[in-house]
């Protein structure tokens, strides 16, 4: 994998987050407890022996540049190769409209002035844990010019992905957008192998003829002439850019058997590292079937949810299928149901919000209800 790099695109990333995406992008909404979502990506790539990683930001990625810092927290912190934040330039606001494969070209030194020879291009809101050694064994074997790598998936329902249809031999001949009415299984995962001088050559034509998109327009105008083959992911996948998606994939993880699958196999999902005390429990605290972070202080009733770190669960207060992210503080006899509270969220003393699973209540970052 040392003539690998890696390029997470976060540029036109689908988004129908919300409220949780009013102040961050995509990329760094929390997930899982302490996580964020570019956690899963960026650790299946340096656990596969990548160790040239270029994150392409688009817009509100201050909280993104924040948690992901150096990298030295997935040891991408080097003098040679690691970890690129590659921001959009400011020179035009229109460039903030325009497609992934403009911005490829504004830093197109960065893969001339690289050794490597293949691009592993991925999405932050596909949610796995991949191992893409073996995904890139498989684009070598197959002698393919583009490998995607989807999921078969029935349960996708819930998010905006893009369908495929493969023949016998494993070639791709159908690939749909995310509006789409095909009824095929198999969800795009929005991760593609190719080598460098193919991916740098199909930036320059296709911006030649006047178009931006590397899927839709580098890939599903050039299917026919390009060998695109899939690679079938067997692990768990959660499509996140929709809230009824983060809310569902977020339930899930209190399934030991997905937690276990999704954040330790093949390896370790790696995170920022914060060093906070153990989750204190009162003598009053009853606590079922819940994901808590360290650092929380729980005096209430807390029933198949997930909180993340130093949220405070005052006496007499009861949460149930509840996601409370950083520092959230719910307050004497407040009862929630289905409701996820952004970082700093307060919910007064008293307060009954009750939302519905495919729709659960959201309050926004930093407010007091």
């Amino acid at each position: 994998m040392k003539d690998v790099m890696g390029v997470i695109n976060l540029i036109n990333e689908p988004d129908d987050l919300e409220e949780l995406t009013y102040h961050r992008a995509v990329a760094s909404v929390p997930f899982g407890g302490r996580y964020r979502l570019i956690d899963f990506m960026l650790s299946s790539m340096v656990h596969s022996g990548i160790r040239n990683v270029a994150l392409f930001t688009h817009a509100k990625y201050r909280s993104l540049m924040d948690h992901v810092g150096s990298g030295k927290s997935w040891d991408l912190a080097r003098k040679r190769n690691g970890l690129f934040f590659l921001p959009p330039s400011i020179e035009e606001v229109q460039e903030s409209l325009k497609g992934d494969l403009f911005h490829f070209h504004k830093n197109k030194d960065y893969f001339l002035r690289s050794s490597c020879d293949y691009v592993v291009l991925a999405r932050s809101h596909m949610v796995c844990n991949i191992d893409l050694a073996e995904v890139v064994a498989f684009h070598r074997e197959t002698k393919a010019d583009i490998t995607l790598v989807y999921k078969e998936d029935k349960t996708q329902d819930t998010a905006r992905c893009r369908r495929l249809q493969t023949n016998a031999d494993g070639r791709v001949t159908v690939l749909q957008d995310h509006f789409g009415r095909s009824d095929s299984d198999k969800v795009s995962m929005e991760i593609y192998v190719l080598r460098k001088d193919l991916l740098l050559d199909l930036v320059e034509t296709s911006l030649a003829q006047g178009h931006d998109h590397f899927v839709r327009n580098a890939v599903m105008k050039n299917l026919d002439r390009l060998q695109v083959y899939g690679y079938s992911f067997k692990g768990y996948l959660a499509v996140v850019n929709s809230v009824p998606a983060y809310f569902r994939h977020s339930m899930n993880l209190l399934d030991p058997d997905v937690y276990q699958q999704l954040f330790f196999q093949p390896a370790p999902i790696l995170t920022k590292v914060k060093d906070e005390p153990p989750t204190k429990y009162s003598a009053r605290a009853r606590v079922k079937n819940s994901l808590i972070a360290n650092g929380c202080a729980i005096d209430g009733t807390v029933e198949n949810c997930i909180l993340f770190r130093g949220v405070k669960v005052h006496a007499g207060a009861v949460l149930k299928n509840c996601i409370i992210l950083q520092n959230g503080q719910v307050m004497e006899r407040a009862s929630l149901q289905n409701v996820i509270l952004d970082k700093d969220v307060r919910i007064t003393n008293d307060t009954t919000l009750v939302g519905d699973p495919k729709a659960p209540f959201i309050a926004e970052k930093s407010k007091i209800i």
